[in-house]
């Protein structure tokens, strides 16, 4: 059966622009602005920088798109044009790093605005522990009820964008003066040089989801035109709200105090906005945008196991890809995402406590990393260029060439950010890929 063309235009960037406007832009502005010395103008490049990556990425990524008929996006086109072993190398990474650190972050993160907004006690372990808890809570949630998870999805999707625009409008016509810092708080404006390169790891993270809208290319009408087009638009219209929203949320608070509060910042935004009362109307609005990031995050690990059995790419996939009929996904792959994710959580916890990260996490690393394995797909765009496969220039030979600078500067970023343990856990997911490259390589030779 021929799959029906029923998604246009708009849809595709619609859905761009979900996915890339997530939680990082509440709780990353404040470590970009502190990566950058404070310094607004560097804050504001960092953001352009970003946006144009994914740009020159995407679009050379619907050459692979678009030339074939495989479902799963990223992991298909290196199934397709790659190797089935490249593929399983890439899907356990995916598995085994990429989206439950995701998922550990996002879930943090939403212990942490809990805390602010309920008033609980703002460590560390109590930011882990109610974090868990929303972890589990839609991992049960999205395996014992599809339409309930989706639900939320839609609402969580429209919430987030209402605190994003009310900042950036409200930025533009304020004239208040800025909240004053507290001294024991400060953090001078400093010239850091060229230290504002560890600035493009918490950005990556802020635009980090881009590639999933390949997904859909198949039931794009007229593809070949309409993704180009959403997948150009679609970043432009993250910019315009992530620098809007930056540029307002500066406006009301001013960098010394936001480099001062951190992710606090948000509150004294509200209660400027809206009273005493504001502080707690807003942490909600973004409280609901992050628990959406998590539980979205968490509706493509929980079937991320019973996807890779279903190509033979773990252990005991006959067992992994059996369906519940009343669930309509897989038990067996939903123990094992919890249990991936779980264990991160603690790694997670054990890092942040330790400092080790500096001022980042996990999730960032895997994100740099991430980057580097599209170099590949990039790569494999210029070789079809080279054998006529691809005919266009712009195509073929700017867009990937612009791409792979895009994917060494996310990188020269990440280790910046941290130089002694970043290239570390880099080595760490080449390890993970290369597991699932030979556990693949072995399954079709036995």
């Amino acid at each position: 059966m021929k799959e029906e063309k029923h998604y246009g235009l708009f849809t595709a960037v619609s859905m761009i622009v979900g996915i890339c406007v997530g939680s990082g832009i509440f709780f990353k502005a404040d470590d970009i602005l502190g990566a950058t010395g404070g310094n607004v103008a560097l804050g504001i490049l960092v953001f352009c920088i970003g946006a144009f990556s994914i740009i020159f990425g995407s679009i050379t990524l619907t050459q692979l798109a678009n030339r074939t008929e495989k479902t799963g996006g990223v992991v298909a086109y290196f199934e397709e044009f790659i190797s089935d072993k490249a593929a399983s190398a890439f899907g356990w990474f995916q598995l085994f790093v990429y989206l439950p650190t995701i998922t550990v972050v996002v879930s943090w993160v939403s212990g942490i605005y809990t805390c602010m907004l309920l008033g609980l006690p703002n460590t560390l372990e109590t930011q882990t522990l109610i974090g868990t808890g929303y972890m589990a809570f839609f991992f049960l949630l999205n395996y014992f009820s599809l339409r309930l998870g989706g639900y939320f999805q839609n609402l969580a999707t429209i919430m987030k964008l209402i605190p994003l625009i009310a900042i950036a409008f409200v930025g533009i016509f304020w004239k208040e003066p800025a909240p004053i810092v507290p001294p024991e708080l400060a953090v001078p404006i400093t010239n850091v040089g060229w230290g504002w390169l560890a600035a493009l790891a918490p950005m990556a993270f802020s635009y980090d989801g881009w590639t999933i809208a390949t997904n859909i290319t198949h039931e794009v009408k007229n593809a070949k035109r309409t993704m180009p087009m959403a997948l150009t638009i679609g970043p432009l219209l993250v910019l315009a709200i992530y620098l809007t929203y930056f540029s307002g949320l500066v406006s009301i608070a001013g960098p010394e105090y936001i480099l001062a509060m951190g992710d606090e910042a948000t509150t004294t935004v509200g209660i400027s906005l809206l009273g005493e009362r504001g502080g707690s109307i807003i942490l909600s609005f973004v409280l609901i945008a992050i628990l959406g990031v998590t539980n979205g995050v968490i509706m493509g690990i929980l079937r991320l196991p019973q996807a890779l059995a279903e190509k033979n790419m773990l252990p005991n996939s006959a067992k992994v890809k059996q369906i519940d009929p009343k669930s309509q996904l897989s038990p067996v792959a939903a123990q094992i995402a919890f249990a991936i994710t779980f264990v991160w959580m603690v790694l997670h916890y054990l890092t942040q406590k330790s400092g080790i990260m500096g001022g980042g996490d996990v999730s960032e690393i895997a994100i740099v990393f991430s980057y580097l394995t599209y170099v590949i797909l990039y790569l494999k765009v210029i070789s079809m260029t080279k054998e006529g496969v691809i005919t266009s220039p712009f195509f073929g030979w700017i867009m990937p060439v612009f791409a792979i600078m895009g994917s060494a500067i996310i990188l020269i970023g990440g280790i910046v950010s941290n130089p002694t343990y970043v290239p570390v856990f880099i080595l760490f997911c080449f390890v993970v890929c290369f597991i699932g490259y030979k556990y693949y390589e072995k399954k079709i030779t036995v």
